[in-house]
């Protein structure tokens, strides 16, 4: 595979990756989101808006790597890309400088040896904005930044075999970005089969069909450790002489497990938890699974990393069940418990033989889900005991005589083929294997992202930037007719509006991109409040 594009949703300061690219102008000036990216000694001053950088230009170069990265990030470069033009050009010849910007950033960065990407990552992988939308003067041609952006960011990606992600914030700006991507099919290289699951994926995340489940091995592209992992480094802090810790190995992980348990006392494991699981920076797949237009999620991680993605693009999860479900908000369930509530962490044989008493409720979330959705499970091998309980309970359900015959409730991505687990689980769920057995781990993965960028792309609603005229220039005769139409409806909508029929309209207008309608709170037919920054966005980057 050659490099690919990746278009999210996300906080390029949080987002596990390689390389990023910061806009700036001949003066190094930054705004001042980038605050904490940037190592302390660069910053030779600062206000409420922006900082201005202790460095130099060494010619007419727009590309300038930033000396030592970050503190504590080490092997992450920080890029400055040059996207305010002082000379004077019309609207074309303005939007071709900028994209010469982004190519020529791209082969400074290539320059740059890496010998083993972030995380054991497949592929480098390089994250930008939407270069020149603030100070660059792109802010209101953004449909054309990306008509042209995007082909160079996939040549870029080809020539030098990087990933590259390009980060956006607004609904807008992604709705449109995924639409001149679904016009371009050579955008994701994927077996026919993959597209394909993606194709269906992405129609049932659509229709509200689609909730997912997300298993340690998401997290484990974040550096948080995988089951094994977590047991290997708990005995590093147990104390156990070598013979007693050589033989954890042979003990089922749940037994070995409680052995560390009462090794360490649960004070002590329950702040290892919550310190090892806090919050920190998230994988591109939590981005990719968090953008999904899905309403339920569920995980058996102790990690925050899907809701901190969810809440970087507006979306306010509830995490259950320690928050309240809320009418039109997203939920994320923790099955196994939450490291920001450690006393909740189940880990030991005693705690999961528990699940059917105690914790009943909370399987019987994911029983319902398995009746009336269709469950997308990534990074979970489904070994776990709760799966395999839950699963079970759920198949004795929909066999009962007399029920009608079901479709499998859901679809497992396996990262490589296993056909004796895909048998065994055939009567609950389809096993797609990623790829075939003999292919790395590392190589899998990255295959797992793209398609998940895929199934991203086909299931964002195609109408989210047809009332921002920043697109307009994107929009056919057909829907500019249908936009000034609309446009003199956003017009009439009053703010503050008690009326439930008049903040449905508005919550209408306000996914279709219209800055005009009221916002009285988020209405009850969406899925979350997105929050829309471009106020702040009318600076670099």
């Amino acid at each position: 595979m050659t490099g690919h594009v990746f278009v999210v949703g996300a906080d390029l300061r949080r987002l596990v990756c390689d390389d990023v690219l910061v806009p700036t102008d001949r003066s190094l000036r930054v705004t001042a989101e980038w605050r904490q990216l940037l190592p302390g000694d660069v910053v030779s001053h600062e206000d409420a808006d922006d900082l201005c950088l202790d460095l130099c230009w060494g010619g007419d170069e727009r590309v300038l790597e930033v000396p030592g990265g970050r503190a504590g990030d080490p092997g992450r470069a920080l890029w400055l890309v040059d996207t305010v033009d002082r000379r004077s050009r019309d609207a074309d010849e303005a939007l071709r400088w900028l994209v010469d910007g982004a190519r020529e950033a791209l082969a400074a960065v290539a320059r740059r040896e890496v010998p083993t990407p972030v995380q054991g990552r497949a592929r480098r992988l390089v994250a930008l904005p939407a270069l020149g939308t603030g100070w660059g003067g792109a802010a209101g041609q953004r449909g054309t930044l990306l008509q042209r952006l995007l082909p160079v960011l996939r040549e870029g990606a080809a020539e030098h075999g990087l990933d590259v992600a390009l980060v956006l914030r607004g609904p807008s700006d992604l709705a449109a970005a995924q639409r001149v991507r679904r016009g371009e099919p050579d955008s994701w290289d994927l077996p026919a089969h993959l597209r394909e699951l993606a194709e269906d994926l992405g129609e049932r995340a659509r229709r509200g069909q689609l909730a997912a489940f997300v298993g340690a091995g998401v997290s484990a592209a974040a550096g948080l450790p995988t089951w094994e992992q977590l047991l290997d480094e708990l005995a590093g802090r147990s104390g156990l002489d070598d013979g007693l810790r050589a033989g954890l190995s042979h003990l089922p992980a749940q037994d070995a497990a409680a052995l560390l348990a009462r090794e360490l006392g649960r004070e002590q494991l329950e702040a290892f938890v919550e310190e090892r699981f806090g919050p920190g920076h998230y994988a591109l797949a939590h981005a990719l699974i968090a953008d999904l237009p899905v309403q339920e999620f569920v995980t058996t991680n102790y990690d925050p990393l899907v809701e901190l993605a969810a809440a970087d693009i507006g979306r306010d999860l509830s995490v259950l069940p320690f928050d309240d479900a809320v009418p039109g908000r997203p939920w994320l369930l923790k099955l196994h418990g939450d490291a920001a509530h450690p006393e909740s962490i189940v880990l030991t044989r005693e705690e999961y033989l528990q699940f059917g008493d105690s914790r009943a409720a909370l399987a019987g979330v994911l029983h319902s889900l398995l009746l009336t959705r269709h469950v997308l499970f990534v990074g979970t091998s489904m070994q776990d005991d709760d799966l395999i309980r839950i699963a079970h309970q759920v198949r004795s359900a929909i066999q009962a005589r007399g029920a009608a015959p079901r479709r499998r409730s859901g679809t497992v991505l396996a990262l490589r083929e296993d056909p004796s687990r895909a048998r065994l689980w055939e009567q609950d769920v389809q096993t797609v294997a990623i790829a075939p057995a003999d292919t790395p781990s590392a190589e899998a993965a990255r295959l797992l992202e793209v398609l998940l960028d895929c199934i991203g792309c086909l299931s964002t609603p195609p109408t989210g930037y047809l009332l921002d005229p920043a697109y307009r220039g994107m929009l056919s005769a057909e829907e500019r007719t249908l936009a000034d139409a609309l446009e003199q409806v956003a017009g009439v909508v009053p703010e503050g509006a008690s009326s439930s029929a008049v903040e449905e309209v508005a919550a209408l207008l306000r996914r279709l991109g219209s800055r005009g309608a009221a916002a009285g709170g988020p209405p009850p037919d969406e899925a979350s409040a997105p929050r829309d920054d471009r106020l702040q966005q009318q600076r670099p980057g």
